[in-house]
């Protein structure tokens, strides 16, 4: 989701998070976004204003009588002039007045002015012991039931006083990118979405298993884009390498590394699931014989490089996507991947049928720049009505945005 042409109104309060912001600024501006910023006094004890002005090419709103100020009213024409507004760090005085409604400094009256009307993100930062204080979780609670306030999560970790807990405010990438989850259209509210994602891993013995290439790079696009579109999303994962960022909490995270794992975890999960999008890369087979020892070359006789090499036996692994479809009820959709390497749109189509998909997503390894380990992809998605849509290639995020908006275009 571009940031691009997007006004950003920045609101920074007085916590030492505050000399991180600049470097906000910086990538918002850099992403085609145009940024104002609004303060309360204590948080140019951190970061100067004379900073704040340069990266943002814009004068900072501080002072409610100022008499620079562009307009006599600037707490109402800034949340008139932005498409969103980011409060980081957010301290705890700053959410008690939230929650209340306290408006007494050029920050407070500003939110209070655009909270009604605009999206907000709050990005708490404080120490631990304030950021547990049951007040401070009342007024949480409070202004994350406000229809259009997001509050993002803290982060855990080392903090400005020396101890280690929960209270750090998110990466400024982490940031930027709940910037991007407040402009992706909300057409998934109160969806529940089971994705699967990555290889899965069916263990020889203690130290080695079968698996396959997938990072699950797709799985964890497709997981992001339906829980910016506001849907809740049960994601089981096999071995997956891409990061997953949840910032309003709308991603339940299931690990399952082997086929028969994931299987029981999504079975368990589908009957309470709108949809299901099957991304994993699931073994077919697994190991039929488990060695709970390490094999040994030395127990290979007479000699394992000749005469004697070792002989794996293969079972089947259950079939998820099999077991969904045949349980399927009229209003759950399931959506499949096929990674064909000949006739792929006919095997792809009969595995839509056999299966009971609604709609399948065809990968191709044929493609330069298509499958796995990169960060794009090109795909076709079959529908069950006939359709046929081609994703041009493009970042795997794109690709994750094109496939849920033909799904809704088509449902």
């Amino acid at each position: 989701m571009s940031l691009r042409g997007k006004h950003i109104l920045v609101g920074i309060s007085g916590g030492i998070a505050a000399y991180k912001i600049p470097e906000l600024i910086r990538s918002l501006v850099k992403a085609g976004a145009e940024v104002r910023v609004a303060t309360t006094k204590n948080a140019l004890h951190f970061v100067t204003e004379l900073t704040l002005q340069t990266v943002s090419g814009s004068r900072v709103y501080s002072d409610v009588f100022a008499a620079i100020n562009e307009h006599s009213t600037e707490h109402i024409s800034l949340p008139d002039w932005c498409d969103a507004m980011i409060v980081a760090p957010a301290t705890a005085n700053v959410v008690a007045k939230m929650a209340v409604g306290i408006a007494d400094d050029a920050l407070t009256t500003t939110i209070c002015s655009c909270v009604a009307r605009k999206p907000i993100l709050v990005a708490p930062a404080m120490n631990d012991k304030m950021w547990e204080n049951p007040a401070t979780q009342k007024a949480i609670e409070t202004i994350r039931g406000w229809e259009n306030v997001r509050v993002i999560e803290p982060a855990e970790g080392p903090l400005a006083c020396g101890t280690c807990g929960k209270g750090r405010m998110p990466e400024i990438e982490d940031l930027q990118e709940a910037l991007e989850y407040a402009f992706a259209p909300q057409d998934l509210v109160g969806q529940q979405i089971l994705i699967t994602a990555g290889g899965t891993q069916e263990k020889i013995d203690p130290v080695r298993f079968i698996s396959n290439y997938s990072t699950g790079k797709m799985g964890i696009a497709l997981a992001h884009e339906c829980a910016r579109r506001g849907a809740n999303v049960t994601l089981v994962c096999g071995a997956v390498s891409a990061p997953l960022y949840d910032p309003f909490g709308r991603i339940h995270r299931i690990d399952a590394l082997s086929a028969q794992a994931m299987y029981e975890a999504c079975v368990a999960a589908w009957p309470n699931m709108d949809s299901a999008i099957l991304c994993a890369a699931v073994a077919d087979f697994a190991p039929a014989e488990y060695a709970s020892e390490k094999i040994k070359k030395e127990a290979l006789t007479p000699n394992p490089l000749t005469s004697n090499p070792l002989t794996l036996s293969l079972r089947e692994t259950q079939d998820i996507a099999r077991a969904l479809g045949e349980s399927k009820q009229a209003h759950q959709r399931l959506i499949g991947f096929a990674l064909e390497t000949t006739n792929e749109k006919e095997n792809a189509l009969h595995k839509l049928e056999r299966k009971h998909m609604n709609a399948i997503v065809l990968n191709s390894l044929r493609e330069a720049g298509a499958g796995f380990g990169v960060d794009t992809n090109r795909v076709t998605l079959l529908m069950d009505n006939g359709n046929s849509i081609e994703l041009p290639l493009s970042s795997k995020a794109q690709i994750a945005e094109g496939i849920i908006n033909a799904l809704i275009a088509n449902r």
